[in-house]
């Protein structure tokens, strides 16, 4: 059986990172972007991440933030991963992970409807090659959260690269992009902030749970 890993991502409460690993996610995400609903202060992320037990990933999500910033910020925290989702150019990304020394998930970010279609992931991929995997997000104005999704039956049919499939995924629709994406890449993932929450950075336990159930339902029928 095809293991889906999960990331529920955009978690600010206690609460929430205790739902995430109760329910069995295999990562948990904080935004390090001031400009986001769901924003956490770097030590606020550290205090969140403590709650952690072993084998659960801390992912800290940055938007074109100054490579000195992120280095403190990863110094805070034991163990993290780094999600680069703004305009970071390979070369961004090899110097604000420490040449690789942490791992890192570069967000591509594909256009709506049939527009996706023009987006090269195959070439986004082999340029972020260094990136522990490529995270498909929808294109929607400012970075990330949007709860849109994008036409997954548009994407390359072979990319050479590990994926992490989000952007408006919910418990009712994640099943159908696992079995449309995974066919097309090395392993497949899914991350969810919007489809589990009660409101911006306030997410729902019932939620959480229904979306990881939906995940491994989906891995049991392929």
């Amino acid at each position: 059986m095809n293991r889906t890993r999960i990331k529920i991502c955009g978690l600010t409460r206690e609460q929430d990172v205790d739902a995430a690993v109760a329910a069995g996610a295999d990562a948990v995400g904080f935004v390090l972007y001031e400009k986001s609903p769901r924003y956490v202060a770097p030590e606020r992320a550290a205090e969140l991440a403590r709650r952690l037990p072993p084998f659960v990933t801390p992912v800290l999500l940055f938007v074109n933030e100054d490579a000195t910033k992120i280095i403190a910020a990863c110094a805070q925290i034991a163990g993290t991963t780094l999600q680069f989702h703004g305009d970071e150019t390979p070369a961004d990304c090899l110097l604000a992970s420490q040449n690789g020394a942490r791992p890192f998930l570069r967000a591509a970010r594909i256009p709506l409807g049939e527009a996706g279609r023009a987006f090269d992931l195959v070439k986004y991929a082999q340029d972020y090659s260094a990136a522990q995997a490529i995270l498909l997000d929808a294109q929607v104005d400012g970075f990330g959260g949007g709860g849109k999704s994008f036409e997954w039956s548009l994407l390359p049919p072979n990319v050479d690269a590990h994926l992490v499939l989000s952007g408006g995924l919910t418990p009712a629709n994640v099943a159908d992009g696992i079995r449309q994406v995974r066919p097309r890449c090395k392993s497949l993932a899914v991350d969810v902030s919007s489809g589990v929450e009660a409101s911006k950075g306030i997410k729902d336990a019932g939620k959480i749970k229904q979306f990881v159930a939906a995940v491994r339902a989906a891995d049991a029928h392929p």
